[in-house]
């Protein structure tokens, strides 16, 4: 899709990949036969520069044809480059400019509990999102509600665009900021499938408070020239570094060239 498209973000859509995974494959309650059903679970991928790697997953879990993954980010098409009001099922929010997730999630984490429903919310940050002040808005006004059915979990992949994370803005002790914010704060692997879908699943955690999960992840994750590469946040990659990834992830060519989901939810 990246190379096709001629799109950047392609480290920062495999750091999420796998939480992306665990989330639409396991713990969601949903129904890809009804987007749009009042008591489903509400997934906000607010780091929006990732919208290929959740296109991918929705099309895996059947919200819409895999063909639309073949037409991503062209003019006109279903799926926009970040993702857009109504761009496809699935797709709950509008996200890229950083540190709105956050915030409409709290909302709707509300609107759960005003409607009497027992829905669940869960918010996908990156760890440089984090510097935005909107976001901790958000997380101080989450556990004064005890929104216990809303979940953050934060791709702590350790770069932003211009650098390390923890070095642009002090993020270092994640865990502990969001603990001293009100929240039931965890760290997980970002890349345990099992770990994830644990963690995902057990939201509420009986603590009756928001959850947070620090999920440490790599950037490029599975692909061995990306990994914790940052320049990846903006390369595109060539025909033969296409080749070489499937080569690496032993799907073949097939898969290079775009065509069917492999089916791995």
């Amino acid at each position: 899709m990246s190379h096709h498209a001629r799109t950047p973000h392609l480290g920062s859509a495999l750091s999420c990949l796998d939480i992306l995974v665990a989330a639409y494959g396991s713990a969601l309650r949903i129904d890809p036969r009804q987007p749009t059903e009042p008591n489903r679970d509400r997934f906000i991928l607010s780091k929006g520069h990732a919208a290929s790697a959740l296109y991918a997953v929705l099309a895996e879990r059947g919200f819409f044809p895999g063909e639309w993954l073949d037409r991503f980010a062209r003019h006109g098409a279903e799926l926009a480059e970040q993702p857009a009001p109504g761009c496809a099922p699935g797709v709950e929010l509008a996200t890229g400019s950083l540190g709105h997730g956050l915030p409409v999630g709290v909302g709707l984490a509300m609107a759960s509990r005003l409607q009497r429903r027992d829905f669940r919310v869960y918010v996908c940050v990156s760890d440089g999102e984090c510097n935005e002040g909107t976001v901790w808005e958000a997380a101080l006004l989450a556990p004064a509600h005890g929104l216990e059915r809303l979940a953050v979990i934060v791709d702590y992949n350790r770069w932003q665009a211009t650098g390390r994370s923890d070095e642009v803005m002090a993020l270092g002790g994640l865990r502990e900021k969001w603990a001293a914010f009100g929240w039931s704060a965890v760290e997980v692997d970002g890349h345990d499938l099992q770990a994830l879908s644990q963690a995902l699943s057990q939201v509420p955690d009986g603590s009756g408070r928001p959850v947070a999960m620090v999920a440490r992840t790599v950037k490029g994750k599975g692909i061995s020239f990306m990994e914790d590469d940052n320049n990846w946040h903006y390369r595109i990659p060539t025909a033969a570094e296409v080749q070489e990834a499937a080569r690496q992830l032993g799907l073949g060519t097939a898969a290079a060239t775009g065509g069917d989901p492999t089916g791995t939810l």
